[in-house]
């Protein structure tokens, strides 16, 4: 599955759009390097994302197209230093 629609199930971003544009300003990076949107993603993956404010580091625990509000934290486990 793609970074951008990742973001997007998951519901760390709310927009797809959000996700490209932060994808192409350099601020996601997966297992250490920084991607395009077009990244792939595996389940076991690290992704941080930076915000203004800080950053969220976690790992990608499942994938799939579509999920519910209730069941999109089961996508992923933050991960705090």
């Amino acid at each position: 599955m793609r970074i951008d629609k990742f973001l997007k199930v998951s519901r760390l971003l709310k927009r797809r759009t959000i996700a490209n544009e932060a994808c192409d300003g350099g601020r996601v990076q997966v297992n250490g390097r920084t991607v395009k949107p077009s990244c792939q993603l595996k389940v076991g993956d690290i992704v941080e994302i930076g915000f203004n404010s800080g950053t969220v580091k976690f790992e990608v625990l499942e994938l799939k197209e579509t999920v519910k509000k209730e069941q999109a934290e089961n996508l992923y486990r933050i991960i705090v230093d």
